[in-house]
């Protein structure tokens, strides 16, 4: 079955709805408008924990509903509800039109509706692939795996989840888009205990995939063997040294930093208030020579990645930072239009209760010349941070703090031993002037991330090579 007869058995079969008549309200609702859409929404998600030897929870739930937005210069008004019905659409219309009355429109540049994409996902329903029970067994066989490993091993977490995704917006003229989207995430977390000390190790994978690739036994092995590796180091670990110097961040997924640090500085919102670090310096140098981000939304199976954004403009690569030079924010429809530039498919909303905003997708660093063995070689006295874990950002300082999961001493051009509480200080775009040495392994995370903006959540993609930063200030338990 494809999207379109799946989205019309799901919203207009299904409910009742006459999908001509709702075209209709719409269209008669958003007239005399700037922009706006209704948003239709439905959401099926499980997840499983198995903790400490035992199945603690298994949830699964089903949601629908509706987000109408009328747009109006900068002001949106919007109501949802959680009934697919045309009477309760009507009672959205009926608000949006009232928030608007006796305003004119002040558009500042016609933002076409749609365009077209390739749909990424079509037959993919991760939810209706595995039976319940081969969930739990897994589950349990991930477990016995680790304890039987090691027997240091004195607790094992492991989550299954996966949600099954179908949205269909529809503009004022009529048109209408929507899209199928999947998810699926497994993650693993252990605790070891040495010598009467404990340390944690988790590893994790996703992606809008179906089950397949996590129930297959080389795959949750290797996150196992991962996680078991990551708390056998730490477990081991030393003091961190505190002050300035080198860091060395591993590529994957400490493109975290990147991401908080600087990826919401680039968001159109933002940049159009003038509240980033960001804003006024479009075409100018903010990073060293070489360095290059993108956003991507294309990228297929990848955790961020959409057909369409929730806006239905089709997703894209933006080039951000090109060489070293601004050269791109990233934008939803309502920005986009304010600041006279094109959408760049970056309008994300967490559901149908939320409206959308400018949001990253796949957000990561291009590769540079320098092999990651030679970077390493040329620090003397620095950190090595293979992991990061949580972080703090004040989007218009650029101000950052991260924590390291799992971070090294190097000396003398070695990574030696693993050390505990390296906490590394900067801001963003300072940091990307101090660039100094770009690898040519820049990959993205395994599928784990998940943004938060304005209260709302949404899953992304985070990425980068090997990085050498000069100057970085590491807090740290030893000095």
């Amino acid at each position: 079955m494809t999207d379109i007869h799946i989205l019309n058995e799901l919203f207009f079969r299904r409910t009742g709805m006459d999908k001509p008549h709702v075209q209709q309200l719409v269209a008669d609702a958003l007239a005399g408008v700037d922009d706006g859409e209704l948003f239709l929404e439905y959401l099926q998600s499980e997840s499983l924990n198995y903790d400490d030897g035992k199945l603690r929870n298994a949830n699964f739930n089903t949601s629908q509903g509706f987000g109408l937005r009328s747009v109006l210069g900068e002001a949106s008004a919007y109501a949802h509800a959680s009934e697919l019905s045309e009477a309760a659409i009507k009672r959205a219309l009926a608000t949006a039109r009232a928030v608007h009355y006796g305003q004119s429109p002040v558009s500042a540049l016609s933002i076409p509706a749609f365009g077209t994409n390739t749909q990424l996902y079509t037959d993919i329903n991760p939810l209706k692939e595995v039976s319940f029970e081969r969930k739990v067994t897994l589950l349990q066989e991930i477990d016995a795996y680790i304890r039987e490993k090691d027997p240091r091993v004195k607790q094992v977490s492991v989550s299954l989840s996966g949600q099954w995704q179908a949205i269909h917006i529809i503009k004022h003229q009529g048109e209408e888009t929507g899209d199928i989207r999947p998810l699926v995430r497994l993650n693993i977390n252990i605790i070891v205990e040495e010598n009467g000390r404990m340390e944690t190790g988790s590893a994790g994978a996703g992606g809008r995939v179906g089950y397949a690739e996590y129930i297959a036994e080389s795959e949750w092995r290797r996150m196992a063997d991962e996680a078991l590796r990551q708390a056998l180091v730490n477990v081991r670990s030393i003091p961190a040294p505190a002050g300035e110097m080198q860091v060395v961040l591993g590529s994957g997924w400490c493109g975290v930093l990147l991401h908080e640090a600087i990826g919401h500085g680039l968001e159109g919102d933002f940049n159009r208030k003038g509240t980033s670090a960001f804003s006024g310096l479009m075409g100018k140098q903010v990073a060293s020579k070489g360095v290059t981000i993108v956003d991507d939304g294309t990228l297929a199976n990848k955790r961020g990645s959409l057909s369409i954004d929730d806006e239905g403009t089709p997703t894209g690569r933006t080039v951000l930072i090109e060489d070293g030079i601004l050269t791109g924010y990233m934008q939803d429809r309502l920005n986009a239009r304010l600041m006279g530039v094109p959408a760049t498919g970056n309008g994300r909303r967490e559901g149908f209760a939320s409206q959308p905003m400018p949001r990253m997708t796949n957000t990561f660093m291009l590769s540079g010349n320098d092999s990651p063995d030679d970077i390493i070689a040329s620090v003397k006295n620095g950190i090595y941070a293979a992991y990061l874990g949580g972080g703090q950002v004040d989007i218009t300082s650029g101000k950052f703090v991260f924590s390291a999961s799992e971070a090294y001493l190097i000396e003398n051009g070695k990574i030696t031993t693993p050390v505990k509480g390296a906490t590394l200080i900067g801001n963003g775009p300072d940091c990307l002037t101090k660039v100094r040495a770009i690898g040519n392994d820049s990959t993205l995370d395994k599928g784990i991330g998940t943004c938060g903006k304005g209260g709302q959540s949404v899953p992304v993609g985070v990425g980068q090579p090997t990085l050498l930063i000069d100057g970085l200030t590491v807090g740290g338990t030893s000095v």
